[in-house]
């Protein structure tokens, strides 16, 4: 077994192998297919709030916290009346997500201090860096460690200075975007620099480097359901660099995750087009009360409440009301009571979100 420790960026071992190379173009073609489906939504919010929820829901169910589709809707909500943990806890990645993508968005840069507020939002807490030794990886079956990261807090400083310069100094390793991705998570990963949400701040990362390469424009490609589904090989192949500095299987499966991912979100948001158009032509030809932003607010939040419409529409309250109570008489909406107040369910989009 040869001799691994974790060292500061760039590697200096060949990453671009044939086999890499090969890979290449199929998870970029899909990329660039995604990037221009997602550019004709006419508006970017549906599918940060939609995709971005889905992606909260996965990636935090990787970290065994694991909330309903319902109870993720109905805490987006706000409701006094409803409280969950767990569905709290996905909220705050899917508000994570968006600080991190307004923070590239400003400065067009990815650094500590973004990812320390990301993970602030994250954790609703600022712990920052690690400070204390005693952080291991184990086993979640056998508790045997499997990996100890850095425990010394200059340590991580360092590791953690050198990542930000790697993912924002395209001169440090001139390789391909996708492989620099599967270096910055593995690095990330391995730094563990956080006591807590490594996981989910490693794979929001992911995503806000492939907008700050401009492979994508919007955080909508998300690898954790791709993880989920392949989560042995996902721990296997970052073991495998780790105990013999093998990184070529590790390249590929990430490389595979992305193809596989954008070719389902494409799948996804052309459904979400479908239903949009036919939602449009029924309100269009159906209520005089139809217009874009109506259209929009039931796509945004698959769960909408009446200060939903009177903020997006900005109409009263009790025409808010009017509007969402006749699309419940008419079937469009699925109205539910909880507490003193209602919410109103686009059960077709709900449909094709959780059917994924």
């Amino acid at each position: 077994m040869a001799t691994w420790s974790l060292t500061s960026l760039p590697l200096n071992i060949d990453l671009e192998t044939k086999n890499v190379l090969k890979a290449l173009p199929a998870a970029h073609a899909a990329l660039a297919e995604l990037k221009g489906i997602a550019s004709t939504i006419p508006n970017q919010n549906i599918l940060i709030n939609t995709l971005g929820l889905q992606e909260a829901k996965d990636s935090s169910a990787i970290e065994n916290i694991i909330t309903t589709h319902d109870d993720l809707y109905k805490s987006g909500l706000n409701l006094d009346a409803f409280k969950s943990l767990q569905a709290k806890e996905v909220q705050n990645y899917i508000s994570a997500l968006k600080k991190g993508f307004e923070l590239i968005t400003t400065t067009g840069l990815l650094t500590n201090k973004s990812i320390l507020q990301i993970q602030e939002i994250l954790e609703d807490n600022k712990a920052e860096f690690r400070k204390l030794p005693g952080t291991a990886l184990k086993n979640a079956v056998t508790g045997e460690t499997i990996y100890t990261p850095p425990q010394n807090y200059e340590e991580i400083l360092r590791l953690m200075a050198n990542l930000e310069q790697y993912i924002n100094d395209p001169e440090m390793q001139n390789c391909d975007p996708l492989i620099k991705m599967a270096i910055i998570h593995f690095q990330f990963e391995s730094i563990h620099p956080f006591y807590d949400g490594n996981g989910r701040t490693g794979r929001i990362i992911n995503i806000l480097y492939l907008i700050l390469e401009k492979r994508q424009t919007l955080p909508i490609l998300y690898l954790s359901k791709y993880i989920i589904k392949h989560k042995a090989d996902y721990y296997r192949f970052l073991q495998k660099i780790r105990e013999d500095n093998l990184w070529e299987d590790w390249i590929l499966f990430m490389l595979k995750g992305v193809e596989e991912t954008a070719k389902e979100t494409i799948e996804l948001i052309l459904k979400i087009k479908e239903l949009m158009l036919d939602y449009k032509h029924r309100l269009r030809n159906n209520y005089k009360f139809y217009s874009q932003d109506l259209l929009n607010n039931l796509f945004k939040h698959p769960y909408t409440k009446i200060e939903f419409v009177v903020n997006d529409l900005g109409v009263s309250r009790l025409t808010a009301a009017n509007y969402l109570n006749k699309l419940a008489d008419d079937k469009m909406l699925r109205k539910h009571k909880l507490g003193t107040a209602n919410y109103y369910i686009n059960e077709e989009l709900v449909g094709l979100l959780t059917k994924r």
